[in-house]
């Protein structure tokens, strides 16, 4: 919730600061109205993975143990070497692939992207909710009930097949502030936005599938944070 209302915070301001219209309600009542949003999909997100996540073979080792209160370590540690890894590679990606953005973004840098806090919060954490521990823990259950009839734990297609599409989807879930920002949704926008955030997606969904949530999330931040230090992305 926290990253929720970070980004909400940001990313109307930085929205209607680019709208040539006047609107008529007062800018905090958008906020509200952005956060409401955001906390319901986030809270059906939280609620879907923890009831579908385990089924499937995917899980939040960390607080597993935690709440089982067995011992930390043993979880901890691959969840921390896993997520370093892995969010020094994203970071890095995001670097590299910044260089690619078309004009349209490419000049808009200073605007389009949130601050540090944003990254982190919203970034880091409560999007791994919505479109890892949600969204895959979704899409997995559904091709394991189509294709396995709930026999055994998903082949590894199935899986690479969820991984794949919620990052599609996590990718095409920025079109709209892109759009927004941009002045518009032009094939290279389209094809940049989602392929540089379905490029993470796949990395993270990877992680979330081998490690667990805190490992996408830990490389997630980290992603952020290197990108953000670099100046980039």
């Amino acid at each position: 919730m926290p990253g929720v209302a970070a980004a909400s915070a940001w990313s109307v301001p930085a929205v209607l600061a680019r709208s040539a219209k006047p609107v008529p309600v007062p800018m905090v009542v958008l906020q509200l109205g952005s956060a409401a949003q955001s906390a319901a999909l986030l809270a059906l997100a939280v609620w879907a993975g923890l009831a579908l996540a385990s089924r499937v073979g995917l899980g939040s080792p960390v607080l597993e143990a935690v709440v089982e209160g067995s011992e930390r370590r043993p979880a901890v540690g691959p969840v921390i070497a896993a997520g370093a890894a892995g969010g020094l590679a994203g970071g890095l990606s995001l670097v590299g692939l910044d260089r690619l953005a078309p004009a349209a973004l490419a000049h808009l840098r200073g605007t389009l992207s949130p601050p540090l806090e944003v990254r982190l919060l919203y970034g880091g954490i409560t999007e791994e909710l919505l479109v890892r521990w949600g969204l895959m823990s979704v899409l997995l259950w559904l091709v394991w009930v189509g294709f396995q009839r709930r026999t055994g734990r998903p082949s590894i297609g199935l899986v690479w097949l969820a991984i794949v599409v919620s990052a599609l989807l996590f990718g095409a879930g920025h079109l709209p502030i892109a759009g927004a920002l941009a002045g518009g949704l032009s094939r290279a926008v389209v094809a940049y936005v989602v392929m540089a955030n379905a490029a993470f997606g796949v990395l993270a969904g990877f992680l979330f599938y081998r490690y667990g949530l805190e490992a996408a999330i830990l490389a997630h931040g980290m992603a952020h944070l290197v990108a953000y230090t670099a100046g980039r992305g």
